[in-house]
Parts: C-alpha cells; sequence; structure tokens
C-alpha cells in the first residue's frame, strides 16, 4: 500500500473532515502512541498504520478496504 492510497482509504472509510481529524488527533498505544501523521513520518509502514487505526477504531474487516473489499498485499519481509 502506497500513502496515497493510505490516505484514499482514509477519506473513503472514514469521512473527509473525520479522517483528516483522526490522523491529527487520535493516538494509538500499539504505535507507540503516535498518531497517523507521526506514525508515517516516522517511517511506519502505511499498510501497518492502516491496519492499526481500523482495529483501533473497530472498523471490521468487511469495510476497512473501501469499495473494492480487497486487502492490499502484504509488503516483502
Amino acid at each position: 500500500m502506497r500513502e496515497r492510497e493510505f490516505w484514499e482509504l482514509l477519506e473513503e472509510v472514514f469521512g473527509r473532515s473525520y479522517g483528516r481529524s483522526l490522523a491529527l488527533d487520535q493516538r494509538m498505544p500499539k504505535l507507540a502512541n503516535m498518531t497517523v501523521l507521526e506514525a508515517l513520518d516516522a517511517g511506519e509502514e502505511p499498510r501497518v498504520v492502516w491496519n492499526v487505526l481500523c482495529d483501533h477504531m473497530e472498523v471490521p474487516d468487511s469495510k476497512r478496504w473501501g469499495h473494492d473489499h480487497n486487502a492490499p498485499p502484504l509488503p516483502a519481509a
């Protein structure tokens, strides 16, 4: 997942205003209590940040990938 895709999903799943607010304000204990923006700036993989945010906000798998419902592939190890 590219960062551009992350922002598109954020807007699609949470809405533009609420999604941007979450990215700025919501702290996630699983990511060292960083916000979305801090985690991405620190180099965290966008797919990891997305999954942590969705888990934190209790977004079910059926809704977290937007209209296509296809999870992007895991990053290579």
